[in-house]
């Protein structure tokens, strides 16, 4: 506090600005203007309908804004991040997590609306997954290719016939979701094996409502993560008959891109983290060895980047040595279940909403972004004729890595992915290029549009399918970057749903 106040031979002044709350030390400084904002109607913005006009969900928060060093408010946000001690994991070093200082906003009749749509989508993604490892019904209808199932990398023919009880494959499912120009909310990808990024969002959340809830009028849900919900979803994945049942999550370690994640989650719920070392199995049930003792467990929490059953040369794989055989005699419960990943499948996405019209007999309240199958020959050939236009990803993989966005890419790289394309069309899906909404962000002291989009969560037990309020909104701090992974120099935003 004492590097914004005057020298010390300002005297008296020093001892007054060090008596004043924060919010009123950043109003010493020059005061931002809204209409300095850069607004393009090429681009939905998230918080102006117009140049210097605030939608009405927005005006209090703008308001604040426009009457505080932007600066200072940034430093306090980050400071508050760093207090916490946020971190993620990039290549082989630690970073710290960045967090814009203005919230994203939904007010609570648009976030009612997603949240019907995001637990509609979850819903039929958990009894596609079911559906693929047992009759396999939606094939034999014909609403999906069979080749959908037989190339994609993470369907486990090992988890065939498992029955799960009741209990859902994917109890925790973060989706990727975005706004176009037309201000319409889609879905841009679904992400059912191990997804990160809930102890973010909190993270995100606190430190901003530290620094800036206090000075804004009004009042959003709490849209820190629920942890009882998490708990019941890890308690109700327990085999039937366990009562209390023995929970640990599972980790890589501190190589794991998201470990100030795993030991937060793990301490906020009072479990043990285990690595594979820690386990072995004994008589059909999963033991391992925790505080200098051997302890049976009920259910893990799979938080490793290795999910595999089988390696590339399918052999069996550490981690199943270590949970197949009690996971397949109903012994181990596991969050989320292997083989969830068919519903994580850049390909099945492209089929998501007829999975929601199949299972629930519904219309999808919430949209995909149009996604194409290239293995259709006709769907590959009307691509290939506007390659510049799309966004092309690679079938697996995450974090950014390897997407072409056909819009901002030079002739050369587009021929070179269309021969790819040409030679393994199955690689590969097509996506229509999304205008990422623009949202003002904290650039330089001053408020500058970037891309944004929002990573919710959805936790589901035996009995509950429910969207956690809020999530984490990702920001791109590049200008003009539609990439907004935190490992691409992304960061992330608080969500504030009102109330």
């Amino acid at each position: 506090m004492w590097s914004r106040a005057p020298a010390p031979s300002a005297g008296p002044a020093l001892q007054l600005l060090s008596s004043l709350p924060v919010s009123a030390l950043r109003q010493k400084a020059t005061a931002s203007t809204l209409e300095d904002h850069d607004f393009d109607a090429a681009f939905f913005d998230e918080a102006f309908e117009a140049p210097g006009t605030p939608r009405p969900h927005y005006a209090d928060v703008l308001s604040v804004l426009a009457g505080t060093d932007l600066a200072l408010l940034a430093d306090d946000v980050r400071r508050s991040v760093d207090s916490r001690g946020v971190r993620f994991r990039a290549g082989d070093q630690d970073e710290p997590f960045a967090v814009d200082p203005v919230p994203r906003i939904f007010d609570a009749a648009e976030w009612a609306a997603l949240e019907a749509g995001l637990e509609q989508r979850v819903r039929a993604l958990n009894a596609f997954v079911a559906d693929v490892y047992g009759e396999a019904r939606i094939v034999a209808a014909g609403r999906v290719p069979e080749r959908l199932l037989d190339e994609a990398e993470h369907h486990e023919e090992e988890m065939a016939g498992v029955e799960l009880d009741g209990r859902p494959h994917a109890g925790v499912v973060g989706l990727d979701v975005v706004r176009g120009a037309d201000g319409a909310l889609m879905v841009l990808e679904d992400n059912a094996r191990t997804p990160s990024g809930m102890l973010y969002a909190e993270a995100a959340l606190e430190a901003v409502d530290e620094n800036l809830d206090g000075d804004v009028e009004g009042h959003h849900r709490p849209g820190a993560f629920r942890w009882t919900m998490l708990a019941d979803v890890l308690r109700q994945a327990a085999p039937d008959g366990a009562s209390d049942p023995s929970i640990a999550l599972l980790s890589d370690g501190p190589e794991n891109s998201a470990w100030w994640e795993h030991e937060t989650i793990a301490r906020r719920l009072g479990i043990p983290i285990v690595t594979l070392a820690d386990l072995q199995v004994s008589d059909g049930r999963l033991h391992a060895w925790i505080d200098g003792r051997s302890r049976t467990l009920d259910v893990v929490y799979r938080r490793t980047d290795e999910d595999r059953l089988r390696d590339e040369r399918g052999r069996p794989t550490a981690m199943a040595e270590a949970l197949l055989e009690p996971i397949t005699t109903g012994r181990l419960g596991c969050v989320n279940a292997f083989g969830s990943g068919v519903a994580d499948d850049k390909l099945v996405h492209a089929y998501a909403e007829d999975i929601v019209r199949f299972y629930l007999d519904e219309e999808p309240l919430v949209p995909s972004v149009p996604t194409y199958d290239l293995g259709e020959t006709e769907t590959r050939a009307d691509c290939l004729a506007r390659l510049g236009e799309l966004v092309v990803k690679p079938r697996v993989g995450h974090g950014g890595h390897g997407v072409v966005i056909g819009p901002h890419t030079g002739r050369e790289e587009l021929d070179r992915l269309r021969r790819a394309i040409e030679d393994a069309p199955e690689r590969f899906v097509a996506q229509e290029t999304v205008q990422l909404s623009r949202h003002p962000t904290v650039c330089d002291g001053e408020l500058s549009p970037r891309h944004v989009d929002l990573r919710p969560f959805v936790l589901s037990d035996r009995e509950r399918v429910s969207a956690v309020p809020g999530g984490l909104t990702r920001v791109a701090f590049t200008p003009g970057s539609l990439v907004v992974n935190s490992s691409q120099a992304g960061g992330g935003k608080a969500t504030w749903v009102l109330e």
